[in-house]
């Protein structure tokens, strides 16, 4: 889908004083959607994302309708060279939903989904968060699995592959993707699937946002009225968590489990002593018969005397935890995939965790396998199918200033819990430069998507990202 005839000689400028009120008044006036400019009582709000890290002023923002306003924009920054940011649920780690200076697409708005509960298949549009996609899909007892965060949009965790609580019984988001809806850089608006595209199709599961921007994805849903979920909490030691780890990879690949090593939040359900106290908190999540889950969640809650046990038979909506919509924590992170979880590794956590300066610190650790690994690794441009465990170490803090005090920590320990695999998540990763980004995309998988690039966005319009460029 191209711009009007006409509509990029409205708009052929070369820096941000271009952005003049006459001109966005023109784009206004073609949009379907709205425009927000510094100065609009509805800016700071829309300029937001989830981490306060990042307080960053666009030249404009664009709260787009449709694909026709998301090309119109598209044209725009192509005329004037501003760096392009897209915004879906706003959750990039490295603040990629909005610019300083820039323009950014706001997809927030294009919410609309439509589900085929005879044919378990959902036509969802980019703007809808993961919480609002699972709680209408599961009216039909039926469910598409994403992360573990229901304020993520689930353009962005799409686009980078999507590790849930349902990975290992079937697989990543995009182990789901039937097909895609992407405007790509010259405005044309394209339906990519298996056949149609593949060359896309292939880049965009896993490749993050360097081709285009998916405005709709239609998904498979699978059936899947209640699991036996929720949080279970051990003391944190290094025998418990490398025996967690061992019955996580051994259980039925019906359960995914989340283990996160930290400091015990004062949670009203968690008795006031161990406040503050170093906990493994895990979220299991079992979706199968009741029964049968009762015996695979069994091993871990005879790993130690239970500190809290919430697992129980939910919907599975409840089991993203609720989110004050206030909250905009600041952080440094690493993210990696390792072989394995030893004493030594375990032993590391705990001690470093014991030794961490900043309010609040935490290691996480996700089993993989199962239904993930069973597709081929070449098959999408997610590369770690093979990968068994991920672990993402955080500090988190008051103030972005108080980074560099945290960084080395941070650093440190994720440099002591490395074994064996050298790759990363794309989702997952901070503002760390080429070599982290080449971590995600290894080898020929790197050679592919460049090819792809060259092909659908040879200027590297879509650059504020994880970013892949152009061979040229």
């Amino acid at each position: 889908m191209a711009a009007p005839p006409g509509f990029e000689s409205l708009v052929r400028v070369t820096s941000t004083d271009a952005l003049a009120a006459s001109s966005i008044a023109l784009l206004e006036a073609e949009l379907n959607g709205r425009a927000i400019v510094p100065g609009d009582f509805r800016y700071d709000e829309a300029r937001k994302v989830f981490s306060g890290a990042f307080d960053r002023r666009p030249a404009l923002i664009v709260r787009v309708a449709d694909s026709t306003d998301v090309s119109r924009v598209l044209s725009l920054a192509r005329e004037t060279g501003l760096e392009l940011a897209i915004r879906s649920g706003g959750h990039s780690g490295a603040g990629h939903g909005v610019s300083e200076g820039g323009i950014v697409i706001d997809l927030r708005e294009m919410r609309g989904l439509e589900i085929d509960a005879e044919r378990r298949v959902a036509r969802a549009e980019t703007g809808l968060t993961a919480g609002e996609y699972t709680t209408a899909a599961a009216t039909h007892g039926l469910a598409t699995g994403f992360g573990d965060t229901g304020s993520v949009g689930i353009g962005g965790i799409t686009l980078a592959g999507g590790v849930g609580y349902l990975v290992r019984k079937h697989g990543l988001t995009i182990d789901a993707l039937l097909a895609a809806e992407v405007v790509t850089a010259s405005g044309e608006l394209l339906r990519v699937d298996a056949e149609t595209h593949p060359d896309l199709f292939w880049a965009i599961r896993g490749g993050g946002g360097n081709f285009g921007v998916a405005t709709r994805f239609e998904f498979r849903l699978h059936e899947l009225e209640t699991i036996l979920g929720g949080i279970l909490i051990l003391p944190a030691t290094p025998e418990s968590i490398t025996s967690f780890i061992a019955e996580a990879e051994a259980a039925p690949e019906e359960l995914s489990t989340i283990a996160n090593v930290m400091p015990a939040p004062a949670l009203p359900f968690l008795p006031t002593e161990h406040h503050g106290r170093l906990v493994l908190m895990a979220t299991l999540a079992y979706a199968g018969p009741p029964g049968d889950g009762e015996r695979a969640i069994t091993p871990f809650r005879e790993l130690a005397e239970p500190i809290a046990d919430m697992v129980r038979p939910i919907p599975y909506p409840e089991i993203y935890p609720p989110e004050p919509e206030d909250y905009h924590p600041v952080a440094t992170a690493r993210t990696m995939f390792v072989d394995r979880v030893d004493t030594r590794a375990a032993k590391a956590i705990v001690d470093q965790l014991r030794a961490a300066t900043a309010p609040m610190a935490a290691v996480q650790l996700r089993v993989l396998g199962g239904a993930m690994a069973r597709v081929p690794v070449g098959a999408t441009a997610f590369a770690h199918r093979e990968s068994r465990i991920m672990v993402n170490v955080a500090a988190i803090y008051e103030r972005p200033e108080e980074a560099p005090l945290h960084e080395p920590w941070v650093a440190g320990l994720a440099a002591a819990l490395r074994r064996g695999d050298a790759g990363a998540y794309v989702g997952f990763l901070g503002d760390e430069g080429e070599g982290r980004i080449r971590a995600a995309y290894p080898g020929a998988t790197w050679d592919r998507l460049t090819a792809v690039k060259d092909r659908y966005d040879p200027t590297n319009l879509f650059r504020l990202n994880q970013n892949v460029p152009p061979s040229a």
